[in-house]
């Protein structure tokens, strides 16, 4: 599995990047804008991530604006819906508002933080990846 946390504090990324690191390669970004550039790279070399993390609240580019974006470029792009990027919206705010507006925008999760890396799992299993990553894991 091909994961992209994008997290503006940096504590944050640093146990997020470790936590999601036993499911598979991740790429950190610090804003949505740095997110932005390395999925819009990740599809130019047809390698696209299977997984974002992504922090509502961030410098620059809002989580929010990201999501909206990258979704835009699915449609673009006309991609299939099965191969849609699956996206966790993680964020310490609780504005049932923030929330609302992350899934009406195509967000497939949404965690609270502070993060419990069991939760996330959950999400995981949830949205239909963790059973992916065990069963590449099982094949090598």
């Amino acid at each position: 599995m091909k994961i992209l946390i994008a997290e503006d504090d940096r504590l944050s990324r640093a146990f997020l990047k470790k936590a999601m690191e036993k499911y598979g390669a991740c790429d950190v970004a610090v804003d949505g804008m740095e997110a932005l550039d390395l999925y819009l790279e990740s599809i130019k070399r047809q390698e696209p991530y299977d997984l974002l993390c992504l922090d509502i609240m961030m410098p620059k580019v809002d989580g929010l604006k990201t999501l909206k974006v990258i979704r835009g470029l699915e449609k673009q792009y006309a991609t299939p819906p099965e191969d849609h990027l699956k996206i966790i919206m993680m964020t310490a705010i609780s504005d049932v508002d923030y929330v609302k507006e992350a899934f009406k925008l195509g967000c497939d999760a949404y965690a609270s933080k502070p993060i419990d890396v069991q939760k996330v799992e959950e999400v995981m299993k949830h949205i239909g990846l963790l059973q992916a990553a065990e069963a590449v894991a099982e094949e090598e």
